[in-house]
């Protein structure tokens, strides 16, 4: 046992293995009377410093008195005089009495200063509550969303007093808008390309947001000019994961182990427009995720991180995430985030955190993953969308949410707190359109109905659309009599804007557990026209609950219909519809294995497009630059290995037209990007028409976006059991076609319609971005409304004649 003793007359300092030792020896040199000074621990052990009691020279006084005043409320407030702290010569005579009496001292004052601290705290928010109940309401709001304390009481110290819920609410939501950083041109991002690294912890989903991302560029530019990478050699099956991914594709992908792999492929992949490289998971706080930054911010070739962030998590949890995965560089640097990716937003209980961390730590919002459907279910970040959706996220069961019982105010009733949260909202929905139709009825009435009229004479299916809103708010009719006169309109459309044939594009609509029935799903047909690739005025609307093509049996129409579809469908249902008579055309990718029809050798897509002879080439904009595009066409049949089913494996190979689209730099003759599409063989049209309809095809899917989105606009009044659901979506079918058609028009008069619908619905213009479908969606609302109000009141005159059509 080493031990090292210093002493004078009055202290000494003793360093011991241990505390117990230590003790002992400063019994044996100062006695019993001795005073602990200090203690800590050093690398030679346990160092104390002790001293005599007469060495010890104390103040007469060693505090004074402290005078807490009581509460505001009494006039005249008695002074509490604390307790002085006892003299130290006054305490114990064994080692360390003096040192615990006085931290018990310490103690009780800063009990009793953090009592006054909450008193005087619950005295000032009672007062703020009675002044202005509203931000307090609206601050519960935002807790309860999952916006941090910091954020909500910021948001709220500028809303002026004495607004309603309603008004505090928009004006909650507008400053939210306002600060969320996001992504404000997907193009520009896809035309710069790059190397981008999708980052987050262990299960967040960057394997499955990889492959979204992947198929969107595949879908735009073609697989030739993207390559995948994966970092992640820990988790069973990753590789394989990513790699079949690719296959679907047609994408080239990677898998490197460390910095030297990935300065490797990334330098044979500098060829490559976008390399979209899935990392390994790491916990926030495991130290190999700075290792994994240096790796990716150390390479050859600038590396884009993306951070995925789970809306499921707590927003501590997330807090920490952005710190540590920016932790190695500064924030704002060449070499941070660039953004991030919202991801398992459908799970999601309380996705306000989401907002509050993009906000806090200023990450654009690139993209909002919700589902596990690859592609459709990532799409772009939309400001107003994601504030939106905050509030609309009610949980039925936030226990973890301290609501006005749990904080002593007055209870909600028993067993009722579901239907008054739902009648707070739509009492707060209804407030709200009652102020928007009261400024909008004092604009100048002729204004509207000039508008009105513009929208009838555009040919975009307004008087059907306004018919049938009249209609469904009436209840006057039922849903086969709602079927048949979009039916007829579809037939009359089709024969005026289609020339030998009519496209069809078919979209899964979704709704809540409650409305689907168990395995089931439902589906939307969007028809468009061979001319223009425009919608028609009235849709083909059917639903089917198997096959998405599956209605196209059940329509009869004068003219073929053409299905247009996403990816090549399996063999058996070639067959079932090819003796059906059933036309379609799918797009494919360069890896499709075919035979050729003539010689029957195999090949892929990509390999027969090099033998083709191709037409004559026009001149196009192809990523902002002049290319040459030209088509070239060849019978095929599918190679045998690639079908579905051993049932036909002697029957007769299925013939089937391929049209190739290729497009060329004007200087070089490069081949920049090709398009592959398969089609049915009774397929009459031209190569050149049938090269069109996958950017058709692909054009149209906003349209079922909308479709999904207005959905839930139109329940108001709806059958409990859903009886009626049926209706409204034909209804909200007709009205998404109108809309969609208008964003499309090119005409000044449509201009002037959108921003007018877009001020009717309470939204903000910006000249340099299109109105939101959804916006455009609500003001066509708000416009019937306000029309019909104007011919019920007589405020002014009749629109026009033709705006309502006759009622049988």
């Amino acid at each position: 046992m080493n031990t090292n003793l210093q002493a004078n007359t009055a202290t000494c300092t003793i360093v011991a293995p241990s505390s117990r030792e230590a003790l002992r020896l400063v019994r044996e040199k100062l006695g019993p009377d001795a005073i602990i000074v200090s203690n800590r621990v050093t690398d030679q052990g346990v160092e104390i410093v002790a001293m005599l009691e007469e060495s010890v020279t104390v103040q007469p006084t060693l505090a004074a008195p402290v005078v807490v005043p009581e509460p505001m409320a009494a006039p005249h407030p008695p002074a509490v005089a604390l307790p002085s702290a006892p003299n130290i010569t006054s305490m114990g005579v064994g080692v360390g009495v003096g040192v615990g009496d006085d931290a018990c001292v310490l103690r009780e004052i800063h009990s009793m200063r953090g009592m006054i601290e909450e008193q005087l705290a619950g005295i000032v928010w009672n007062e703020a509550q009675r002044r202005d109940p509203v931000r307090g309401h609206l601050l519960r709001t935002l807790l309860g969303a999952g916006f941090s304390a910091r954020l909500a009481k910021d948001i709220l110290a500028d809303l002026p007093t004495g607004q309603s819920y309603a008004v505090g609410l928009a004006y909650v939501k507008s400053t939210l808008a306002r600060q969320l950083p996001i992504l404000e041109n997907e193009d520009a991002l896809m035309d710069e390309g790059g190397v981008f690294a999708l980052m987050g912890p262990t299960g967040v989903g960057k394997t499955t947001t990889t492959a979204k991302l992947a198929a969107r560029y595949v879908m735009r530019f073609g697989p030739e000019k993207l390559a995948l990478v994966t970092t992640d050699s820990y988790r069973i099956g990753a590789y394989e994961q990513l790699r079949i991914y690719g296959q679907i594709l047609g994408v080239s992908v990677h898998a490197v182990k460390d910095a030297v792999d990935l300065e490797l492929v990334l330098s044979d992949l500098r060829d490559k427009h976008m390399v979209l490289i899935d990392t390994v998971g790491r916990s926030q706080r495991d130290r190999a995720v700075s290792e994994q930054i240096a790796m990716l911010c150390g390479a050859s070739r600038p590396v884009k991180r993306l951070l995925l962030l789970n809306a499921t998590s707590h927003g501590d949890t997330l807090n920490e995430v952005v710190q540590a995965y920016r932790r190695s560089e500064k924030a704002g640097s060449a070499n941070d985030l660039v953004g991030c990716i919202f991801t398992k937003v459908d799970e999601a209980t309380h996705p306000g955190v989401l907002i509050d961390m993009a906000i806090r730590h200023r990450l654009p919002v690139h993209y909002v993953s919700s589902g596990q459907k690859v592609p459709e279910h990532l799409a772009l970040g939309d400001r107003s969308a994601l504030v939106d959706s905050v509030f609309q996220a009610k949980s039925p069961s936030a226990f973890f949410v301290p609501g006005e019982a749990d904080l002593g105010e007055r209870p909600s009733a028993p067993g009722n707190e579901a239907g008054v949260v739902a009648a707070e909202a739509v009492s707060a929905r209804l407030r709200l359109q009652c102020h928007q139709l009261i400024r909008a009825l004092t604009h100048n009435a002729e204004e509207l109905t000039i508008n009105a009229s513009a929208l009838s004479a555009g040919q975009i299916g307004f008087d059907e659309t306004r018919d049938l809103w009249r209609q469904l708010s009436a209840g006057q009719v039922g849903q086969k009599a709602i079927a048949k006169t979009l039916l007829l309109q579809a037939r009359t459309g089709s024969e005026v804007s289609c020339s030998n044939y009519v496209l069809t594009v078919a979209g899964e609509i979704s709704l809540t557990l409650g409305q689907r029935a168990e395995g089931h799903s439902l589906f939307s047909h969007l028809a468009l026209s061979d001319r223009t690739g425009l919608p028609l005025a009235a849709p083909f609307q059917w639903l089917a609950k198997t096959e998405p093509h599956g209605g196209v049996q059940q329509q009869k129409s004068e003219k073929p219909v053409i299905q247009l579809l996403a990816r090549v469908p399996a063999s058996e249902l070639m067959r079932a519809w090819q003796s059906g008579g059933l036309q379609w055309a799918a797009t494919a990718t360069g890896s499709q294995r075919i035979a050729a029809a003539a010689s029957g050798a195999p090949a892929t897509l990509a390999k027969l497009a090099a033998g083709l002879a191709f037409g004559a080439s026009e001149p196009v904009l192809f990523r902002k630059k002049s290319a040459l595009v030209s088509v070239a066409e060849a019978l095929v049949s599918l190679r045998p290995d690639s079908q579905a089913s051993s049932a036909h494996a002697d029957a007769a190979p299925l013939t089937l037209r391929c049209v190739i689209r290729r497009i060329v730099d004007v200087d070089s003759g490069k081949a920049l990007a090709h398009s592959y599409v398969l089609a049915s063989t009774g397929v009459q049209a031209t190569a050149q028409q049938i090269a069109q309809w996958p950017a058709w095809r692909a054009a149209a899917e906003p349209y079922f976006k909308l479709l999904n989105q207005s959905i839930p606009l139109l329940g108001d009044g709806a059958a409990v059991d859903g009886s009626d659901l049926p209706k409204r979506l034909l209804i909200a079918g007709q009205a998404c076609t109108t809309v969609f058609r208008l964003q499309r028009a090119q005409d000044a008069w449509a201009d002037t319609a959108r921003k007018v619908l877009a001020q009717l619905a309470g939204r903000s213009v910006r000249p340099d971005r299109a109105v939101p479908g959804l916006a455009l969606f609500e003001g066509l609302g708000k416009l019937f409304a306000l029309l019909d109000a104007l011919e019920t009141e007589g405020a002014a005159a009749s629109p026009r004649s033709d705006l309502a059509p006759a009622q049988s």
